[in-house]
């Protein structure tokens, strides 16, 4: 089984990264920063309607600091979802700001509400962690799925990922009639060789969303990675491959149940070939962003070496052990999808 024992280094951005987030327009001047919105002066324990510790708390600013606060944190969202466009923010209010005190970038979460419907949004207010951006970054390239997000200087801003979260989809939805388990079986095996692929680590099921979407005939999933601070950093094969948590196994032991050893190896070669597809069609963004990583430190020496080993034991392939580095580990199990 695959276990993390240690907390994660948090890694600043450094030149080569912000070069990269400026060209592809992700460095966007925000009128709020991360350690602004410290300056609370109380806060309460946020319980969901079951009345159970969500291990959020709801954080209260003084009358004086409030109205501009929340006025800035609404011009972010305009940033995020709108372009800039400020007309967006005549209808919204900031309904609630939470913070996580147990991440390690310990999160504000934005809650945005329309008050001519009361439709509401989230999104995430951060310190920035290289790591994070990276995996925001490769997710974005390489996954079938689109993200928002932001950086100015130590902050950085995300979207918010709706889905079921993991644990609870386990508890709740995976023994519904309803549910078309080969369907999920056969996105599970996909969402591990993504994972596995790009080297995004710490898959767990409190750290990916179930996304489910019905159809006129079927129900299609979709499992979205939620938490990217564990891209291209632990050092053992496992933990790269969502397969190997235990917190997974409900949805392992489904997948041994319904799909057999021929599918799940033609799930496999799908998603590889989809990657390579995605590789070929953003090339200049992909190898600039694997460039600033083969600059940047990311991971400790002890971690790469083993790494490399493990790979290059996985894939007979000899050319890993000349990686100097995280980006370099990365780009070389990258290109094996290309590889016919």
């Amino acid at each position: 089984m695959a276990v993390i024992s240690k907390k994660k280094i948090v890694y600043p951005i450094n030149d080569n990264l912000r070069k990269y987030l400026i060209k592809y327009g992700r460095e966007v001047d925000i009128p709020i920063h991360y350690k602004e919105l410290l300056r609370f002066t109380n806060s309460i324990a946020l319980y969901d309607f079951k009345g159970n510790d969500t291990l959020w708390e709801t954080v209260f600013y003084d009358e004086s600091d409030r109205s501009e606060i929340h006025y800035k944190v609404k011009k972010i969202y305009a940033l995020l979802k709108a372009d800039g466009d400020m007309s967006v923010m005549q209808h919204l209010y900031v309904d609630r700001i939470d913070l996580c005190t147990y991440g390690n970038t310990q999160p504000f979460r934005v809650r945005i509400v329309n008050r001519i419907n009361d439709n509401f949004d989230y999104f995430y207010i951060k310190n920035a962690d290289a790591s994070r951006v990276y995996g925001l970054g490769l997710e974005h390239l390489l996954s079938p799925n689109r993200i928002g997000y932001l950086v100015y200087r130590n902050t950085l801003i995300e979207e918010h990922i709706a889905g079921i979260p993991g644990e609870q989809f386990m508890k709740q939805q995976l023994y519904d009639p309803l549910l078309n388990p080969i369907r999920l079986s056969k996105e599970f095996v996909k969402f591990n060789e993504r994972c596995f692929v790009r080297l995004l680590g710490d898959m767990h099921s409190s750290n990916f969303v179930i996304d489910v979407t019905p159809d006129f005939e079927e129900t299609h999933y979709r499992i979205r990675s939620i938490d990217f601070d564990q891209q291209s950093y632990e050092g053992k094969k496992t933990i790269y491959l969502p397969q190997f948590f235990k917190q997974n196994n409900a949805l392992i032991q489904l997948g041994i149940k319904h799909i057999t050893q021929e599918s799940m190896n033609q799930y496999q070669k799908e998603e590889r070939a989809l990657i390579a597809t995605r590789l070929k069609s953003s090339p200049k963004e992909i190898t600039d962003i694997l460039n600033s990583m083969e600059k940047d430190v990311l991971s400790k020496e002890s971690n790469i070496e083993s790494l490399k080993n493990e790979l290059a034991k996985h894939y007979k392939n000899a050319d890993f052990l000349r990686c100097k580095n995280m980006g370099g580990i990365l780009r070389m199990s990258l290109n094996q999808v290309l590889i016919k």
